[in-house]
C-alpha cells in the first residue's frame, strides 16, 4: 500500500523544483540556486509533466515561463509546501541561543554597547551574550569570557585583536565654561581643570598637535570609567575630550558643546579581543557582528 502511493506522486525534490525554477526564471538560474546541475534540473521537470502528462514551462528569450496549467500547479504546490513547513516549525524543538560569553568596560557598556545589544544578540542565529561589565583584564585563554572589548593601542600579549571603533577628539565643557575659552588659542584650555580616565594619553595627544606639553597637574581631575568623565564634564567640574563616534549618543543628550574646531585622531581606540586562533562559529559570528555594527557606527 505504501508503495503505490509513492508511485501516485512525483518525488517531493522534483516539485521544489518546478517552484525552484518558476521563481528563477531559467534552468540555469535554478541550477546554480540549488547546486546541482542544468541537466538534474531538466530531468527534474521532465519527471513531473511526465506524471501530469501536460508542458509546465515554455521557452521564451533565454528563460522560461509558466504555461496557465503551471501556474496553477505551482500555486498548489507552493500552499501544500507552506503548510508542510508550518507543521514542521511547530513540532521541531526551539534551538537554544548559543551562549557567547563577553567582557567589556563600563563606558563601553553604558555608551555604546548596550543600545545596539538586541541587534547583536538577533538571530538567525539567536546569540545570547552573557556580560561581564569590569575594568579587570579578562583572562581569555583560560575562558574567563569568549571576547573582551579594550581601549588601547592594539597590543595585548598572547591575544588576536581587532580594531572596533579608531576615535577622534576635540575638547568639550558645559556653554558656561566653553563662552569663557578664545578656542583659537588652545592654551587657554589650561586655565581649567581637565577631566580624563586613567590614561591622560588622549589629552596629551590633543595639546601636542597644538604644541603644547601637557604636564601633570594637581587642578585635573582623574576617573576610572569615561562615562564618569562625560558625567562630571555635564555637571561643570571642567573640560572633557570627546571621543566620537564612541561619545556621541552621550553628546547628543547632554549640555555639552564642542570647543572650537581643533580635533586629531587618538592614538587608542577599542578592540575586540580574542584567544589565538578562535575557531568557535559562535565567537567569530559575534565578533563579525560587532565589526557590522561598528561600521554602521
Amino acid at each position: 500500500m505504501t508503495h503505490n502511493i509513492a508511485l501516485s506522486r512525483p518525488p517531493l525534490a522534483s516539485l521544489e523544483t518546478v517552484c525552484v525554477v518558476a521563481r528563477e526564471g531559467s534552468f540555469s538560474a535554478a541550477a546554480q540556486a540549488t547546486g546541482v546541475t542544468h541537466g538534474a534540473i531538466s530531468r527534474r521537470i521532465a519527471t513531473v509533466e511526465n506524471w501530469l502528462g501536460y508542458t509546465l514551462f515554455e521557452r521564451h528569450g533565454r528563460g522560461v515561463r509558466l504555461t496557465p496549467d503551471g501556474q496553477r500547479l505551482v500555486g498548489r504546490i507552493e500552499h501544500a509546501f507552506s503548510i508542510i513547513d508550518g507543521a514542521s516549525d511547530q513540532w521541531r524543538p526551539a534551538r537554544a541561543p548559543r551562549i557567547v560569553k563577553v567582557s567589556v568596560t563600563p563606558a563601553f557598556a553604558q555608551l555604546w554597547l548596550f543600545a545596539r545589544l538586541a541587534e547583536l544578540e538577533a538571530g538567525p542565529p539567536a546569540l545570547a551574550l552573557q556580560l561581564d561589565i569590569t575594568h579587570r583584564n579578562a583572562d581569555l585563554t583560560a575562558g574567563e569570557a569568549d571576547v573582551a572589548v579594550r581601549c588601547g593601542r592594539g597590543h595585548w600579549s598572547g591575544l588576536d585583536s581587532q580594531p572596533l571603533l579608531p576615535e577622534t577628539l576635540y575638547p568639550i565643557a558645559i556653554p558656561a565654561i566653553a563662552d569663557k575659552i578664545n578656542a583659537r588659542k588652545p592654551i587657554q584650555l589650561l586655565d581649567w581643570p581637565l577631566l580624563h580616565d586613567s590614561d591622560i594619553t588622549g589629552w596629551r595627544t590633543w595639546f601636542g598637535q597644538q604644541g603644547i606639553t601637557l604636564k601633570p597637574r594637581p587642578q585635573d581631575r582623574r576617573f576610572e570609567d569615561y562615562g564618569l568623565v562625560l558625567a562630571a564634564a555635564q555637571a561643570g567640574l571642567g573640560i572633557a575630550l570627546a571621543r566620537e563616534p564612541f561619545s556621541d549618543g552621550w553628546l547628543a543628550r547632554a549640555d555639552l558643546v564642542r570647543i572650537g574646531r581643533l580635533e586629531t585622531g587618538s592614538p587608542l581606540a577599542y578592540h575586540v579581543l580574542t584567544a589565538k586562533r578562535e575557531a568557535r562559529p559562535e565567537v567569530l559570528d559575534f565578533v563579525s557582528r560587532l565589526m557590522q555594527a561598528a561600521s554602521r557606527r
